[in-house]
Protein backbone atom coordinates (compact mmCIF):
# COMPACT_ATOMS: atom_id res chain seq x y z
CA UNK A 1 0.00 0.00 0.00
CA UNK A 2 1.35 3.38 -0.83
CA UNK A 3 1.76 6.22 1.71
CA UNK A 4 -1.06 8.25 0.10
CA UNK A 5 -3.68 5.19 0.60
CA UNK A 6 -2.24 4.39 4.28
CA UNK A 7 -2.88 8.23 5.28
CA UNK A 8 -6.02 8.42 3.66
CA UNK A 9 -6.85 4.37 5.28
CA UNK A 10 -5.85 6.30 8.74
CA UNK A 11 -7.27 8.95 8.58
CA UNK A 12 -10.71 7.10 7.61
CA UNK A 13 -9.86 4.69 10.55
CA UNK A 14 -9.44 7.70 13.36
CA UNK A 15 -12.54 9.57 12.41
CA UNK A 16 -14.10 6.42 12.92
CA UNK A 17 -12.37 5.98 16.66
CA UNK A 18 -13.30 9.82 16.83
CA UNK A 19 -17.16 9.31 16.10
CA UNK A 20 -17.40 6.32 18.15
CA UNK A 21 -15.91 8.86 21.11
CA UNK A 22 -18.28 11.43 20.47
CA UNK A 23 -20.89 8.72 20.56
CA UNK A 24 -19.88 7.37 24.07
CA UNK A 25 -19.26 10.61 25.60
CA UNK A 26 -23.33 11.54 24.81
CA UNK A 27 -24.07 7.78 26.15
CA UNK A 28 -22.40 9.69 29.48
CA UNK A 29 -23.93 13.03 29.04
CA UNK A 30 -27.63 11.64 29.45
CA UNK A 31 -27.08 9.89 32.12
CA UNK A 32 -25.84 12.73 34.07
CA UNK A 33 -29.39 14.27 33.72
CA UNK A 34 -30.86 10.73 35.02
CA UNK A 35 -28.76 11.13 37.92
CA UNK A 36 -29.79 14.72 38.33
CA UNK A 37 -33.50 13.55 38.10
CA UNK A 38 -32.43 11.10 40.96
CA UNK A 39 -30.89 13.83 43.75
CA UNK A 40 -34.00 16.54 42.95
CA UNK A 41 -36.50 13.58 43.35
CA UNK A 42 -34.90 12.59 46.51
CA UNK A 43 -34.57 16.05 48.17
CA UNK A 44 -38.81 16.75 46.93
CA UNK A 45 -39.20 13.65 49.31
CA UNK A 46 -37.40 14.81 51.98
CA UNK A 47 -39.47 18.32 51.64
CA UNK A 48 -42.61 15.73 52.02
CA UNK A 49 -42.06 13.85 55.02
CA UNK A 50 -41.65 14.52 58.45
CA UNK A 51 -39.54 10.81 59.11
CA UNK A 52 -36.17 11.13 60.37
CA UNK A 53 -35.39 7.69 59.26
CA UNK A 54 -36.75 8.45 55.61
CA UNK A 55 -34.42 11.75 55.29
CA UNK A 56 -31.63 9.81 56.45
CA UNK A 57 -32.38 7.40 53.48
CA UNK A 58 -32.57 10.05 51.19
CA UNK A 59 -29.85 11.81 52.11
CA UNK A 60 -27.80 8.41 51.76
CA UNK A 61 -29.32 8.20 48.16
CA UNK A 62 -28.41 11.42 47.21
CA UNK A 63 -24.72 10.82 47.95
CA UNK A 64 -24.39 7.62 46.13
CA UNK A 65 -26.28 9.53 43.11
CA UNK A 66 -23.72 12.01 43.85
CA UNK A 67 -20.81 9.69 43.65
CA UNK A 68 -22.36 8.37 40.46
CA UNK A 69 -22.35 12.13 39.24
CA UNK A 70 -18.83 11.96 40.27
CA UNK A 71 -17.38 9.10 38.03
CA UNK A 72 -19.76 9.93 35.35
CA UNK A 73 -17.32 13.16 35.08
CA UNK A 74 -14.54 11.85 35.36
CA UNK A 75 -15.75 9.64 32.46
CA UNK A 76 -16.41 12.45 30.48
CA UNK A 77 -13.69 14.02 30.97
CA UNK A 78 -11.71 10.99 29.98
CA UNK A 79 -13.41 10.98 27.07
CA UNK A 80 -12.84 14.31 26.25
CA UNK A 81 -9.60 13.67 26.38
CA UNK A 82 -9.18 11.15 24.11
CA UNK A 83 -11.51 13.09 21.29
CA UNK A 84 -8.78 16.08 22.05
CA UNK A 85 -6.12 13.65 21.24
CA UNK A 86 -7.84 12.08 18.27
CA UNK A 87 -8.50 15.54 16.54
CA UNK A 88 -5.21 16.20 16.74
CA UNK A 89 -3.77 13.17 15.44
CA UNK A 90 -6.38 13.55 12.23
CA UNK A 91 -4.83 16.70 11.92
CA UNK A 92 -1.51 15.44 11.65
CA UNK A 93 -2.80 12.94 9.54
CA UNK A 94 -4.19 15.08 7.37
CA UNK A 95 -1.34 17.24 7.03
CA UNK A 96 0.70 14.58 6.33
CA UNK A 97 -1.68 13.53 3.54
CA UNK A 98 -1.66 17.00 1.90
CA UNK A 99 2.05 16.75 1.87
CA UNK A 100 2.49 13.53 0.51
CA UNK A 101 -0.18 14.58 -2.02
CA UNK A 102 1.56 17.82 -3.09
CA UNK A 103 4.53 15.71 -2.97
CA UNK A 104 3.00 13.36 -5.30
CA UNK A 105 1.63 15.86 -7.64
CA UNK A 106 4.86 17.61 -8.48
CA UNK A 107 6.16 13.87 -9.35
CA UNK A 108 3.43 13.54 -11.63
CA UNK A 109 3.67 16.91 -13.28
CA UNK A 110 7.52 16.05 -13.65
CA UNK A 111 6.90 12.71 -15.51
CA UNK A 112 3.83 14.49 -17.76
CA UNK A 113 6.64 16.94 -18.60
CA UNK A 114 8.96 13.85 -19.12
CA UNK A 115 6.81 12.20 -21.21
CA UNK A 116 5.59 14.97 -23.43
CA UNK A 117 9.23 15.62 -24.41
CA UNK A 118 9.94 11.76 -24.83
CA UNK A 119 6.81 12.07 -27.12
CA UNK A 120 8.08 15.02 -29.06
CA UNK A 121 10.98 12.59 -29.95
CA UNK A 122 9.02 9.98 -30.76
CA UNK A 123 6.81 12.30 -33.02
CA UNK A 124 9.73 13.43 -34.79
CA UNK A 125 10.97 10.26 -35.59
CA UNK A 126 7.94 8.90 -36.47
CA UNK A 127 7.06 11.90 -39.03
CA UNK A 128 10.70 10.99 -40.60
CA UNK A 129 9.69 7.79 -40.46
CA UNK A 130 6.31 8.04 -42.31
CA UNK A 131 7.62 10.55 -45.09
CA UNK A 132 10.43 7.94 -45.75
CA UNK A 133 7.58 5.26 -45.63
CA UNK A 134 4.92 7.18 -47.16
CA UNK A 135 4.24 4.32 -50.25
CA UNK A 136 4.07 1.71 -47.72
CA UNK A 137 1.36 3.30 -45.61
CA UNK A 138 -0.48 4.34 -48.02
CA UNK A 139 -0.82 0.76 -49.54
CA UNK A 140 -1.40 -0.61 -46.07
CA UNK A 141 -4.25 1.77 -45.34
CA UNK A 142 -5.70 0.93 -48.18
CA UNK A 143 -5.57 -2.45 -47.11
CA UNK A 144 -7.54 -1.81 -43.97
CA UNK A 145 -10.22 0.14 -45.75
CA UNK A 146 -10.80 -3.14 -47.93
CA UNK A 147 -10.70 -4.97 -44.77
CA UNK A 148 -13.33 -2.96 -42.89
CA UNK A 149 -15.40 -2.95 -46.23
CA UNK A 150 -15.32 -7.29 -45.64
CA UNK A 151 -18.36 -8.59 -44.45
CA UNK A 152 -18.62 -10.20 -40.81
CA UNK A 153 -19.84 -13.08 -42.12
CA UNK A 154 -19.45 -14.62 -46.06
CA UNK A 155 -21.83 -17.39 -47.50
CA UNK A 156 -20.18 -20.26 -49.62
CA UNK A 157 -22.64 -21.83 -52.20
CA UNK A 158 -22.17 -25.07 -52.60
CA UNK A 159 -23.87 -25.99 -55.68
CA UNK A 160 -23.52 -29.77 -57.10
CA UNK A 161 -25.21 -31.75 -59.77
CA UNK A 162 -24.80 -35.56 -60.10
CA UNK A 163 -26.95 -36.43 -63.13
CA UNK A 164 -28.31 -39.80 -63.74
CA UNK A 165 -27.11 -40.81 -66.94
CA UNK A 166 -23.78 -39.35 -66.15
CA UNK A 167 -20.35 -40.95 -64.41
CA UNK A 168 -21.46 -40.45 -60.64
CA UNK A 169 -19.03 -38.64 -58.69
CA UNK A 170 -18.60 -38.16 -55.00
CA UNK A 171 -19.72 -34.95 -54.62
CA UNK A 172 -20.70 -35.61 -50.91
CA UNK A 173 -16.95 -36.35 -50.18
CA UNK A 174 -16.10 -33.08 -51.45
CA UNK A 175 -18.83 -30.95 -49.76
CA UNK A 176 -17.79 -33.01 -46.20
CA UNK A 177 -14.11 -32.44 -46.43
CA UNK A 178 -14.75 -28.70 -47.67
CA UNK A 179 -16.89 -28.35 -44.38
CA UNK A 180 -14.91 -29.78 -42.19
CA UNK A 181 -11.40 -28.20 -43.20
CA UNK A 182 -13.58 -24.63 -42.76
CA UNK A 183 -14.50 -26.24 -38.99
CA UNK A 184 -10.87 -26.07 -38.31
CA UNK A 185 -10.34 -22.71 -39.77
CA UNK A 186 -9.12 -19.67 -37.39
CA UNK A 187 -12.05 -17.65 -38.57
CA UNK A 188 -14.37 -20.38 -38.95
CA UNK A 189 -17.62 -18.70 -37.62
CA UNK A 190 -17.05 -16.22 -40.09
CA UNK A 191 -17.78 -18.87 -43.14
CA UNK A 192 -21.45 -20.35 -43.58
CA UNK A 193 -21.33 -23.16 -45.93
CA UNK A 194 -24.68 -23.94 -47.44
CA UNK A 195 -25.04 -26.64 -50.19
CA UNK A 196 -27.86 -27.56 -52.98
CA UNK A 197 -28.24 -30.78 -53.95
CA UNK A 198 -29.51 -32.37 -57.53
CA UNK A 199 -29.14 -29.19 -58.78
CA UNK A 200 -31.71 -28.04 -61.95
CA UNK A 201 -30.92 -25.02 -63.68
CA UNK A 202 -33.64 -22.89 -62.34
CA UNK A 203 -32.64 -23.70 -58.74
CA UNK A 204 -29.77 -21.67 -59.38
CA UNK A 205 -31.25 -18.13 -59.04
CA UNK A 206 -33.88 -19.13 -55.89
CA UNK A 207 -30.67 -20.29 -54.60
CA UNK A 208 -28.45 -16.86 -54.91
CA UNK A 209 -31.82 -14.92 -54.26
CA UNK A 210 -32.19 -17.01 -51.16
CA UNK A 211 -29.01 -17.35 -49.97
CA UNK A 212 -26.83 -14.01 -51.22
CA UNK A 213 -24.07 -15.62 -51.21
CA UNK A 214 -20.48 -14.52 -51.54
CA UNK A 215 -18.26 -17.47 -52.86
CA UNK A 216 -20.60 -19.55 -55.43
CA UNK A 217 -19.06 -22.70 -55.40
CA UNK A 218 -19.99 -25.65 -58.80
CA UNK A 219 -19.54 -28.98 -58.05
CA UNK A 220 -20.27 -31.56 -60.54
CA UNK A 221 -19.25 -32.30 -64.67
CA UNK A 222 -18.30 -29.76 -67.14
CA UNK A 223 -17.85 -30.39 -70.96
CA UNK A 224 -15.44 -29.88 -73.66
CA UNK A 225 -17.93 -26.78 -75.11
CA UNK A 226 -17.53 -24.27 -72.16
CA UNK A 227 -21.04 -25.66 -70.90
CA UNK A 228 -21.96 -26.77 -66.80
CA UNK A 229 -23.99 -29.82 -66.63
CA UNK A 230 -26.91 -29.85 -64.37
CA UNK A 231 -30.37 -31.72 -63.44
CA UNK A 232 -33.58 -32.26 -65.69
CA UNK A 233 -36.72 -32.90 -63.94
CA UNK A 234 -36.33 -36.21 -64.40
CA UNK A 235 -32.52 -36.15 -63.01
CA UNK A 236 -30.44 -36.91 -66.46
CA UNK A 237 -28.07 -34.36 -67.67
CA UNK A 238 -29.09 -31.22 -68.58
CA UNK A 239 -26.74 -28.72 -70.55
CA UNK A 240 -25.99 -25.13 -69.26
CA UNK A 241 -24.20 -22.59 -71.57
CA UNK A 242 -21.22 -20.34 -70.77
CA UNK A 243 -23.39 -17.83 -71.69
CA UNK A 244 -26.34 -18.41 -69.35
CA UNK A 245 -24.22 -18.74 -66.50
CA UNK A 246 -22.43 -15.37 -67.40
CA UNK A 247 -25.87 -13.85 -67.70
CA UNK A 248 -27.36 -15.67 -64.46
CA UNK A 249 -23.84 -14.02 -62.52
CA UNK A 250 -24.73 -10.64 -63.68
CA UNK A 251 -27.50 -10.52 -63.16
CA UNK A 252 -27.39 -11.85 -59.50
CA UNK A 253 -26.20 -10.55 -56.03
CA UNK A 254 -24.02 -7.54 -55.77
CA UNK A 255 -22.11 -9.56 -52.95
CA UNK A 256 -20.42 -12.56 -54.92
CA UNK A 257 -17.05 -12.35 -55.18
CA UNK A 258 -15.84 -15.32 -55.95
CA UNK A 259 -16.73 -18.19 -58.36
CA UNK A 260 -15.29 -21.54 -58.27
CA UNK A 261 -15.99 -23.97 -61.11
CA UNK A 262 -14.81 -27.50 -59.79
CA UNK A 263 -16.08 -28.98 -63.21
CA UNK A 264 -14.25 -30.44 -66.08
CA UNK A 265 -13.39 -27.89 -69.07
CA UNK A 266 -14.12 -24.90 -67.06
CA UNK A 267 -11.95 -22.36 -67.55
CA UNK A 268 -13.84 -20.30 -69.96
CA UNK A 269 -16.77 -20.02 -68.24
CA UNK A 270 -14.33 -18.42 -65.17
CA UNK A 271 -12.18 -16.22 -67.23
CA UNK A 272 -15.85 -14.79 -68.58
CA UNK A 273 -17.39 -13.81 -65.42
CA UNK A 274 -14.16 -11.92 -64.27
CA UNK A 275 -15.88 -9.14 -66.19
CA UNK A 276 -18.97 -9.34 -63.03
CA UNK A 277 -17.07 -10.52 -59.74
CA UNK A 278 -13.98 -10.21 -58.64
CA UNK A 279 -12.16 -13.82 -59.52
CA UNK A 280 -13.10 -16.55 -60.56
CA UNK A 281 -11.42 -20.41 -60.54
CA UNK A 282 -11.81 -22.85 -63.36
CA UNK A 283 -10.64 -26.46 -64.59
CA UNK A 284 -8.10 -25.94 -67.69
CA UNK A 285 -8.90 -29.96 -68.53
CA UNK A 286 -10.78 -32.83 -66.88
CA UNK A 287 -10.48 -33.20 -63.02
CA UNK A 288 -10.42 -36.20 -61.27
CA UNK A 289 -12.72 -36.98 -57.53
CA UNK A 290 -9.97 -36.97 -55.60
CA UNK A 291 -7.84 -34.09 -56.99
CA UNK A 292 -11.65 -31.55 -57.14
CA UNK A 293 -11.93 -32.83 -53.51
CA UNK A 294 -8.43 -32.11 -52.51
CA UNK A 295 -7.70 -28.94 -53.99
CA UNK A 296 -10.74 -27.86 -53.31
CA UNK A 297 -10.82 -28.30 -49.47
CA UNK A 298 -7.25 -26.90 -48.96
CA UNK A 299 -8.98 -23.77 -50.90
CA UNK A 300 -11.06 -23.01 -48.49
CA UNK A 301 -9.25 -23.97 -45.63
CA UNK A 302 -6.75 -21.11 -46.19
CA UNK A 303 -9.73 -18.59 -46.87
CA UNK A 304 -11.13 -19.62 -43.40
CA UNK A 305 -7.81 -18.74 -42.15
CA UNK A 306 -8.32 -15.13 -43.88
CA UNK A 307 -5.71 -15.60 -46.17
CA UNK A 308 -5.64 -14.37 -49.91
CA UNK A 309 -7.37 -15.98 -52.88
CA UNK A 310 -3.73 -16.14 -54.32
CA UNK A 311 -2.53 -17.78 -51.85
CA UNK A 312 -5.59 -19.75 -51.50
CA UNK A 313 -5.03 -21.26 -54.85
CA UNK A 314 -1.68 -21.50 -54.20
CA UNK A 315 -1.82 -24.03 -51.59
CA UNK A 316 -4.95 -25.82 -53.07
CA UNK A 317 -2.29 -26.53 -55.63
CA UNK A 318 0.60 -27.09 -53.15
CA UNK A 319 -1.98 -29.76 -51.47
CA UNK A 320 -2.44 -31.95 -54.71
CA UNK A 321 0.96 -32.27 -54.77
CA UNK A 322 1.64 -33.43 -51.39
CA UNK A 323 -1.02 -36.01 -52.05
CA UNK A 324 0.93 -37.38 -55.40
CA UNK A 325 -2.13 -35.90 -57.50
CA UNK A 326 -0.32 -34.79 -61.16
CA UNK A 327 -2.84 -32.42 -61.37
CA UNK A 328 -1.77 -29.02 -59.85
CA UNK A 329 -1.68 -27.91 -63.43
CA UNK A 330 -5.25 -28.01 -63.82
CA UNK A 331 -6.76 -25.81 -61.61
CA UNK A 332 -6.84 -21.95 -63.08
CA UNK A 333 -7.13 -18.49 -60.98
CA UNK A 334 -8.86 -15.43 -63.19
CA UNK A 335 -9.45 -12.04 -61.32
CA UNK A 336 -10.94 -9.13 -62.71
CA UNK A 337 -9.00 -6.02 -64.36
CA UNK A 338 -6.71 -4.10 -62.53
CA UNK A 339 -7.30 -6.40 -59.16
CA UNK A 340 -4.11 -7.61 -57.03
CA UNK A 341 -5.05 -11.77 -56.79
CA UNK A 342 -2.55 -11.20 -53.46
CA UNK A 343 -4.74 -8.62 -51.92
CA UNK A 344 -7.67 -10.15 -52.51
CA UNK A 345 -9.30 -11.15 -48.82
CA UNK A 346 -13.11 -12.32 -48.92
CA UNK A 347 -12.64 -13.55 -45.06
CA UNK A 348 -12.42 -10.32 -42.46
CA UNK A 349 -9.06 -11.77 -40.23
Amino acid sequence: MGLLDSCRSNIVRKKNELTKLQSDRANETKKISTQTNKILNAKKAMQRTKSITTIKSKYREIERVESTLAAIDKKVAEIDRKIAKKEAEIMAEEKKLNLESDREQKKRNADEKKRIAENEKRMKEVSGMLERHSKMHQEANKTLEELKNLPEKITVLFIASNPLNAPQLRLDEEAREIQEMIRKSEHRDSVLFKTRWATRSLDLLQAINEEEPTVIHFSGHGSENDEIVFQDNQGNAKFVSKEAIVQTIMSASDNIKLIFFNTCFSYAQAQALTIHVEAAIGMTTSIGDDAARVFAAQFYSAIGFGLSIKKAFEQGKAALMLEGISEEDTPELFVKEGLNPDELIIVKP
